[in-house]
């Protein structure tokens, strides 16, 4: 019976999910086709250069379908992104989604990790510095956590850059993902680190492994920050509501009361993590552009500044659709973590 309940929960949380999903999804396409379309810059005369002559640019607009009325470019974009076709790249001539595939597994490789560190480092610190209200320990992890806050991206990067590889020499050239005397694996995921380890080429996952230390590092610290402070205050809460209260005054012991903050403290700070990785999939991109690491974040900002609008569309309905995909998980884990979601 109770298992009953828990899978009837499961399902009515991912349809709900996908009720709310679906249109939010089709608001995010339906807003950046209409900002691209409604900019000043012209597709047709990009890609045709400036002394194109006025048939070479009505040809590029109809091979593109911009001849069309708005409303009808965006049902056609709408049915092909339901077959999985992000059309093709304006600059490049090549299908958006074989441009998304490898640069979005490059950014998951330093994306995940970084956001497994940081995310344990930062939660844990933060519920720490909450049982230690007051103490060094809760003045020095609010000021770290205020510190990683200021702090620009590209500047944490440029510094540790200089210091760990020119100063050092510690750390891997900024140089991409491999280095260039190294061969890279035979690509079966996209994956240097998961190639590496399937073809047995140990070499290069070591190789890799040192190019990835640097970068997951400093992601790792720009992620823990937000999700200390955050998680500080939510212990706190959690310390300070009536049911700790009523348990302590029932002598229970220590190790009882922290575990009931902490598995009341979970819920909230996985959503709070949600946002976070949501967030800096698309923030990561300064940070791959400082590495050269050829990631989603680094060609989706060339896209924009390029004005590959097929591109920038596709980016930001990867986004959109890893967002959702990660909401739909934290709903998931909130409801096998919090007993009253399921009602």
């Amino acid at each position: 019976m109770r298992a009953n309940s828990v899978i009837l929960a499961v399902a009515r949380a991912i349809l709900a999910r996908l009720l709310v999903a679906i249109p939010m999804l089709l608001g995010v396409i339906l807003v950046t086709f209409l900002l691209i379309r409604i900019g000043t810059r012209d597709a047709s005369l990009m890609l045709a250069g400036p002394f194109a002559d006025a048939a070479m640019l009505e040809r590029i607009r109809s091979n593109l379908g911009l001849d069309r009325p708005i409303y009808e470019q965006f049902i056609i974009y709408v049915g092909h992104l339901a077959q999985g076709d992000f059309g093709l790249s304006w600059i490049s001539g090549r299908p958006v989604i074989d441009e998304i595939r490898p640069r979005l597994v490059a950014t998951m490789e330093l994306l995940l990790p970084a956001f497994a560190i940081g995310g344990f480092a930062g939660a844990s610190i933060g519920i720490a510095s909450a049982f230690r209200y007051g103490s060094r320990f809760d003045h020095t992890s609010r000021f770290l956590s205020l510190l990683g806050f200021s702090v620009p991206t590209y500047w944490i990067g440029l510094m540790a850059i200089f210091l760990f590889y020119s100063v050092l020499g510690i750390a891997a050239a900024p140089m991409g993902r491999i280095g260039m005397a190294a061969f890279p694996p035979p690509p079966v995921t996209g994956s240097v680190l998961i190639d590496g380890a399937l073809a047995g080429d140990w070499e290069a996952v070591v190789d890799a492994l040192h190019h990835l230390a640097l970068p997951v590092t400093i992601l790792a610290i720009i992620i823990a920050a937000p999700i200390l402070k955050h998680s500080r205050v939510i212990a706190l809460d959690v310390i300070n509501s009536d049911y700790v209260s009523y348990a302590r005054s029932c002598g229970l012991p220590p190790r009882i009361v922290r575990q009931i903050v902490v598995r009341n403290s979970l819920a909230p700070i996985l959503t709070l993590a949600g946002s976070e990785l949501t967030g800096t999939l698309a923030a990561v991109s300064l940070l791959e552009l400082i590495f050269a690491w050829g990631g989603f974040g680094q060609w989706g900002l060339n896209a924009i500044l390029s004005g590959d609008f097929a591109a920038v569309q596709g980016y930001v309905a990867v986004i959109a659709l890893f967002s959702i995909g990660v909401f739909l998980v934290i709903d998931l884990l909130v409801l096998w973590l919090e007993p009253r979601a399921r009602s």
